[in-house]
């Protein structure tokens, strides 16, 4: 096991890499000199461009410039923000957990739903309970969580008032939230688990397990179910790249103070720090939890770690 942990986080590391390249180079990729755009409004003249760029260290070789970088990282120095004057990293660890906590909620309403219709699904195909679990998918895949979100304030919380429109208080501002953000994923979850049960039920294991006696619920957790999980854990793994993308939006419409809603604003007014802090720190997050989901496989699914030893 202790290997298999190596390897995985040894397979990490250069994509850690490749995110402090990409979040380094957002500055220079930006049309003209990054000085001017941080100037942006301000009508900069040509030797007040010049002074920034020789105060940010712009105006040495590229490769400098990223080993700078690297090295303020490794000592916990994302930059100052242009507009508070603020550190980014701890402006962007006051917002994290809000946004931590959204995306989490997300998952677990995607969990409680999709995990539970995907089994009815999977185990009696055609029954009531496959009909309402096909319309769960199909809704969740067809309807945007934006527009989702739009319809619950309009009904949860302008016309029943049920659930605060906006605000972070409490678990009720959680709930309208967290449901439109996680309704989609429960959808793709719910498809996931039906499809991969109605196959592992007409495999030769299954009916070979049949025929020795053992009973449905058997069969279910212990085999079905069992292999069943294994691409569910890693598509779980993956969506959570997408639902930390989605909670930027969620966050600006229902008016939540964390990563997304800040990343917005300061994509909007070119404070490059934090658009650089930001993607890093949530690439490093991506990074992380797929380093958990990885280990998680690997323990339901012993030919992963033995695939990784030979």
């Amino acid at each position: 096991m202790a290997k298999f942990i190596f390897g995985r986080i040894l397979v990490a590391v250069p994509v850690l890499i490749g995110i402090t390249i990409v979040s380094f180079m957002i500055i220079h990729l930006i049309p003209g000199s990054p000085a001017q755009a941080m100037l942006f409004g301000s009508n900069p003249t040509p030797q007040q461009v010049h002074n920034l760029e020789v105060q940010l260290g712009l105006n040495r070789p590229l490769y400098l410039q990223y080993a700078k970088y690297v090295w303020a990282l490794l000592h916990g120095d994302l930059g100052t923000s242009f507009v508070t004057g603020r550190g980014v990293a701890s402006e962007l660890m006051s917002r994290a957990p809000s946004t931590f906590v959204l995306s989490g909620a997300a998952m677990l309403v995607a969990i409680v739903v999709g995990i539970p219709f995907g089994i009815v699904g999977g185990v009696a195909p055609g029954s009531i309970g496959d009909r309402v679990a096909r319309f769960v998918s199909v809704s969740g895949v067809a309807i945007p969580y934006f527009w989702l979100a739009l319809i619950f304030t309009l009904i949860f919380a302008v016309r029943l008032q049920w659930f605060p429109a906006v605000g972070s208080q409490g678990i009720q501002s959680l709930v309208l939230p967290a449901v439109a953000l996680g309704w989609g994923y429960a959808a793709v979850l719910t498809r996931l688990i039906r499809s991969r049960l109605i196959e592992e039920y007409h495999s030769e294991y299954i009916k070979t397990a049949r025929a020795k006696g053992a009973g449905g619920t058997r069969v279910l957790l212990n085999h079905a179910l069992r292999n069943a999980a294994i691409p569910t854990v890693t598509m779980l793994g993956l969506q959570v790249g997408n639902i930390l993308t989605g909670a930027a939006v969620i966050e600006v419409i229902y008016g939540r103070p964390g990563l997304g809603s800040y990343l917005v604003s300061s994509i909007s007014a070119k404070n490059i720090p934090v658009v650089q802090g930001a993607v890093l720190f949530i690439g490093v997050a991506y990074i992380g939890i797929n380093l958990v989901v990885d280990l998680l496989v690997g323990i339901i699914d012993p030919r992963t770690r033995k695939s990784v030893a030979a």
